[in-house]
């Protein structure tokens, strides 16, 4: 797909912030540009540590929350979780913090495919036949009127604990900690569940008198459930996943360390993306497609060769899952493509025989494709479906949903995802209703790709490279930067790899500068562009090593390229066009910024290398 580049202009004193705080101009320019500005702002973001993080008393209801577990600590506590990531890490941080405090608890999930998210009646049943002395949700229950109030009915203190929206009322529970309550001062409203388990968990400690450096042995927890559930980096899901990766590559959690093996990524650093794209989904495929017991088997075993043997069998899951995702986007695209939905602004897709965990990456496969509102259903049943959405940031799913509740016999979500379930028959209705109030642009359907910095190659270097790691951990609401190009030659280029999915390139820019690239995205998107633009022939040219008539824009990230003891430049290649001269009324150019034709000089020296 074709994205529109757009340069980010925000203004700020780069050169001074860039020798206050010991870093290129090139970089402070990048922080600006995530809205990193104000002195205590860029404090926090390259040096905020714990003590960063707001009192946990700060919650309206934590003070309650608190006292309910302190009066029944002689009991045995339930904790009512679910079975995606979050959930798993959310109810292990309370167990571990109950352990810490002398507390007794079990963790109870539902059944994915009989009963679906969050707290139900069984969970509720069985809690009461153990006398349990309190129940505790996690990363769920605001929704869960019905099941908090049948708690109460049959005695149980009820403690919510959740990050989602509260929809159309709050469930009568004993205490409610979410800082999504519109009467809650806490002041960071983006926390997970496993954040506010780990915040909850504090300010246990703090009253039973526990060194709080106690609570440091929960941060890997917290940081991988922030990171796999798709959190903006910013604030204190920053300050948590920063301290949390640096415990997780030492981590004593003997079935952590197994799952670091079993992946190849012992001894390495660990970072954002890892959780993202390989420990994160292992978690989340046993509770998919398996049983989210096997989850909490590997994170509570303590034998070495046993979580070996467990992280082998997650890892097992998941490739499963892998291929059973690819088999229902193959249908889905399938589906779109013949359906003749392409030119609505809502995408609404019934896949009956999908299995129902996978609806949601279905969703976010097509919406990446097509940089539409995805919604992906299945059956359930004879009469019911269960969905998934995906978004794009000009369309709120979770408001447009609200709209249409009374369809839904249950539903819950968030700006940018939500799941739901309703009825086979209402689905042509609520189709109808999003599409008609969707209230999208043309332009809201061609993906934006931001350019931080019009850097030529020539200014790359090893410590320009180590500086850029000051703005990690990267991932949601604080992407990896983007800088652009934009006359490049391709000297050669070839194919690599099993599949032939890594593209390898020597590219060489205006000034003469060669340096290597790689391309891991959409190489048949690259191919495309060379042979409309220039033509096949060209194509098999640059394949040749031949010299070809290519003039192409590049957008990349700089990194360094280790192989047999030696140490290279190269960029890694996230997108290609070919420039014309505007775009939006704006040009990149190599050392300066022109908009509506006119030069702004405050950009001129960010790369002169003597200052």
């Amino acid at each position: 797909m074709k994205k529109r580049w757009m340069l980010q202009t925000k203004p700020g004193d780069f050169r001074g912030i860039a020798e206050r705080y010991g870093i290129s101009p090139v970089t402070a320019r990048c922080m600006v540009n995530r809205g990193i500005c104000g002195e205590e702002e860029i404090d926090t973001y390259l040096k905020g540590g714990l003590e960063k993080l707001h009192s946990p008393w700060l919650f309206i209801d934590m003070d309650k929350a608190v006292q309910i577990i302190l009066d029944h600590k002689t009991g045995c506590g339930a904790i009512a979780s679910d079975f995606d990531c979050d959930g798993i890490f959310s109810a292990f941080i309370l167990k571990k913090g109950f352990e810490a405090c002398g507390i007794d608890s079990r963790i109870y999930t539902p059944d994915r495919i009989e009963e679906g998210y969050g707290l139900n009646r069984r969970i509720v049943d069985e809690a009461a036949a153990e006398k349990v002395s309190f129940l505790i949700t996690c990363d769920n229950g605001i929704a869960a009127l019905e099941e908090v109030r049948y708690a109460g009915e049959l005695g149980i203190p009820v403690i919510v604990t959740d990050h989602h929206e509260v929809q159309e009322a709050l469930p009568k529970a004993d205490a409610v900690v979410d800082p999504k309550r519109e009467d809650c001062p806490y002041p960071f409203k983006g926390l997970c569940g496993a954040g506010v388990a780990f915040q909850l968990v504090g300010a246990l400690y703090e009253k039973m008198g526990i060194d709080p450096e106690k609570r440091e042995e929960l941060l890997e927890y917290a940081a991988i459930a922030t990171v796999a559930d798709v959190m903006e980096l910013q604030g204190e899901n920053r300050v948590l996943v920063k301290a949390g990766l640096r415990r997780l590559g030492e981590t004593k959690n003997a079935g952590l360390r197994a799952l670091l093996e079993v992946q190849g990524l012992s001894g390495r650093e660990v970072k954002a993306y890892h959780i993202g794209f390989v420990l994160g989904p292992c978690f989340n495929a046993a509770g998919r497609i398996n049983t989210v017991e096997k989850a909490f088997a590997l994170l509570e075993e303590t034998d070495t060769r046993r979580a070996l043997e467990l992280a082998e069998e997650l890892k097992e899951i998941n490739e499963t899952r892998k291929q059973m995702t690819e088999e229902a986007a193959r249908e889905a695209f399938e589906l779109l493509e013949q359906s003749g939905k392409k030119d609505q602004p809502v995408y609404i897709l019934h896949l009956p025989e999908c299995h129902e965990s996978l609806v949601g990456i279905v969703a976010g496969r097509i919406k990446e494709a097509y940089h539409h509102p995805v919604i992906v259903f299945t059956s359930v049943g004879e009469e019911l479906v269960k969905g998934s959405g995906r978004s794009i940031e000009s369309y709120h799913m979770f408001e447009a949903l609200m709209a249409c509740s009374d369809l839904m016999i249950r539903f819950g979500g968030h700006r940018m995802a939500a799941g739901m379930t309703l009825r086979q028959k209402d689905m042509p209705e609520l189709e109808r209703r999003l599409n008609e109030k969707a209230g999208l642009q043309p332009e809201d359907f061609v993906p934006v790709l931001n350019i931080d910095v019009p850097l030529p190659v020539g200014y790359i270097s090893e410590k320009l490279i180590e500086d850029l790691e000051t703005l990690e951990p990267f991932g949601c609401g604080n992407p990896k930067p983007v800088f652009a190009e934009q006359h490049f030659r391709i000297l050669r280029a070839a194919k690599r790899g099993r599949h032939a999915n890594v593209l390898t390139m020597k590219v060489a820019n205006e000034t003469g500068t060669v340096i290597d690239a790689i391309c891991f995205d959409d190489i048949d998107g690259f191919e495309k562009l060379i042979c409309q633009e220039w033509g096949a022939a060209e194509l098999e040219k640059l394949y040749a090593g031949e010299e070809n008539a290519v003039d192409i824009g590049l957008a990349y990230y700089p990194s360094l390229n280790e192989y047999g003891g030696f140490r290279t430049l190269q960029i890694v290649v996230t997108d290609f066009c070919r420039i014309h001269q505007r775009t939006d009324q704006k040009e990149v150019t190599l050392g300066k910024i022109k908009r509506k034709g006119q030069a702004d000089d405050r950009n001129q020296s960010l790369y002169d290398r003597k200052k």
